[in-house]
């Protein structure tokens, strides 16, 4: 799957043209299914009524894509796979918002989503924040939040490296570059540290930064 992870979603012409070049078409040619499940562990139900209807602070579901449909990741094991296998298997994006990363990352196991990734091999995932630490090799001691029954980091590993979102943010004091420095440190590996200006591409085992802001990259 090709991946596009960012702090602060589609908010400038830097990461729209990843975007794009990612789908390999314009975004109003492709269909997209919006994940909102970290929000509400997280925020609530405002924050994912936000994110869907295209309010929220972090572009993604208001870009104008051809169809657009909600994948609530606490639903599918409830439901027959027939239900919603098909359509996640044709669409072009997965648009993941933001929240709570471990509920997240705890809910895309329960769901079976994470298991059926790795087949996505078209499609893009488009990140905002913690739906964008979740796909890393490890969310990091460092983040606290809601506590997965079964345990453990909850990151599923898609890459091989973390992210640090919200850099230098003057709304979040705990996202400075001190405390990225911090979490870096726990860390099994490398992680970038990027601000709501910058995306990290992946694409074909190729990491790519794409930014207008500013970032670091934390080499271990």
């Amino acid at each position: 799957m090709k991946l596009l992870l960012t702090s602060a979603g589609i908010n400038n012409t830097s990461i729209d043209s990843a975007l794009v070049g990612l789908l390999g078409k314009p975004i109003a040619e492709s269909s997209a299914l919006c994940i909102p499940t970290a929000s509400y562990a997280m925020g609530g139900p405002v924050p994912a009524w936000r994110m869907i209807t295209g309010r929220s602070s972090t572009p993604l579901c208001e870009l104008g894509w051809k169809s657009l449909g909600v994948l609530e990741l606490t639903a599918l094991p409830s439901i027959d796979e027939e239900h919603w296998l098909p359509t996640v298997r044709e669409t072009d994006a997965l648009l993941v918002g933001g929240g709570d990363v471990f509920y997240l990352g705890y809910w895309m196991r329960q769901s079976g989503l994470a298991d059926l990734v790795p087949s996505l091999r078209e499609a893009v995932w488009v990140g905002v924040s913690g739906g964008s630490m979740v796909v890393g090799a490890a969310i990091g001691e460092y983040f606290e939040g809601w506590k997965p029954p079964t345990g453990g980091d909850c990151a599923l590993a898609m890459v091989d490296f973390s992210l640090f979102p919200h850099l230098d943010d003057e709304n979040m004091p705990g996202f400075s570059m001190a405390g990225a420095e911090e979490w870096a440190a726990g860390l099994p590996g490398p992680g970038y540290a990027i601000d709501d200006q910058t995306a990290v591409k992946v694409t074909g085992g190729t990491v790519e930064v794409v930014s207008e802001g500013h970032w670091k990259l934390f080499a271990r």
